[in-house]
């Protein structure tokens, strides 16, 4: 995956790398930090991009993020849709868990379903609440998940 900034600039790192000076600058300059990881996907001309960030967010002092796009042709149902998001936040989320232990940051998994039944993405609720909560990540879905359902929906729109 390639990761960049909101401003668009590539990191110049692995993706490890870079959450980990990161976090050792920003604890360094005296912040306490959260990490929340989230997808989004929008389906276009038979294409789905789906968006992964990972938001940094310092207490009482705003936050930014790392982004990583990605375009995939196969089509998906909402839910499988659904599934394929809470995945790439999972895997991003296992790769970088031990640096948050390390360095004590909390970190949750936002997934952008509906918590409300009468929305569609609702379907696929239990299933990604029990694959998050199963890893021992902590999880939020909608209206909770704005790492997704605001942050990455922004990269796909």
């Amino acid at each position: 995956m390639l990761w960049r900034k909101f401003s668009g600039e590539p990191l110049k790192t692995s993706i490890k790398n870079a959450v980990e000076e990161t976090i050792v600058r920003e604890t360094t300059a005296g912040y306490k930090l959260k990490v929340c990881i989230g997808t989004d996907s929008q389906v276009k001309h038979g294409e789905t991009e789906f968006a992964t960030v990972i938001v940094f967010l310092r207490e009482k002092r705003g936050g930014f993020m790392f982004i990583s796009t990605e375009t995939t042709i196969q089509p998906n149902s909402i839910k499988e849709r659904m599934l394929v998001e809470v995945s790439h936040s999972i895997e991003i989320a296992y790769e970088l868990c031990d640096l948050f232990n390390e360095y004590n940051v909390d970190m949750e998994v936002h997934a952008d379903i509906n918590t409300n039944p009468q929305f569609k993405s609702n379907e696929a609720l239990r299933e990604a609440m029990g694959y998050i909560l199963g890893m021992g990540y902590a999880f939020k879905a909608k209206p909770d998940a704005f790492a997704s359902s605001c942050c990455a929906d922004k990269m796909v729109n």
